[in-house]
């Protein structure tokens, strides 16, 4: 039960959605996953289908990793894995890149089959940009629209939103510190908390990689 198995499992998951390897990306959640994202709310499985219902419709996007934190407690892990959305969009003819920010949180769980797969996943949202992607061109947006949204997530909420995705405006965001807190408290006292692991023997360990 190594911390680079679990990092392992995470950076899969993220490389089988980006490359549409859906039968991979499934494989890694567990039956009662859940999935807590600005777009998509809901389990494991529900997240698979909307990804690639999402790439059906030629939203894509990739996402460029940084080296995730793993902490591991018997049979329970909690990564943070910091990242940049990238989408290419259209904005009224004209290309544009948006680059979002964020640190995704996982909980994995160790399973009786000697596997650890992913129990949850919820989204912090740090800041985004939007810029022209061709030299010399220039975006027209309506300033007060974009106002309209939270910092943390304005140009993908805005972005998502008008495509017909329901983004909220209630996700984790650095915008909104104390809520931010109160997810890394708890996300610490699941990975803590009393239970029985799966496959363990020997004293707790908290590891780090």
């Amino acid at each position: 039960m190594s911390a680079e198995d679990v990092a392992q499992l995470v950076l899969r998951e993220r490389q089988s959605r980006d490359r549409g390897w859906y039968e991979g990306m499934a494989a890694c959640f567990a039956e009662d996953s859940v999935v807590e994202m600005s777009w998509s709310s809901g389990s494991g499985a529900g997240f698979v289908q909307a990804t690639r219902d999402m790439a059906g419709r030629g939203d894509l996007a990739v996402h460029r990793l940084s080296p995730p934190t793993v902490r591991i407690d018997q049979d329970r892990a909690l990564v943070e894995l910091p990242l940049v959305i990238e989408r290419r969009i259209d904005v009224d003819g004209v290309e544009a890149d948006i680059a979002s920010a964020c640190r995704s949180q996982y909980r994995a769980q160790y399973g009786a089959d000697g596997v650890w797969r992913i129990v949850r996943i919820t989204s912090i949202y740090e800041k985004d940009f939007l810029t022209p992607a061709r030299p010399n061109t220039r975006l027209d947006i309506d300033p007060q629209v974009l106002a309209a949204y939270r910092p943390s997530y304005r140009c993908l909420a805005w972005d998502l939103n008008r495509k017909g995705y329901q983004v909220g405006d209630d996700h984790l965001g650095d915008d909104r510190p104390e809520a931010v807190q109160a997810q890394y408290r708890d996300e610490m006292t699941w990975l803590h908390e009393s239970h029985t692991p799966a496959c363990a023997t020997g004293s707790r360990k908290d590891r780090s990689v």
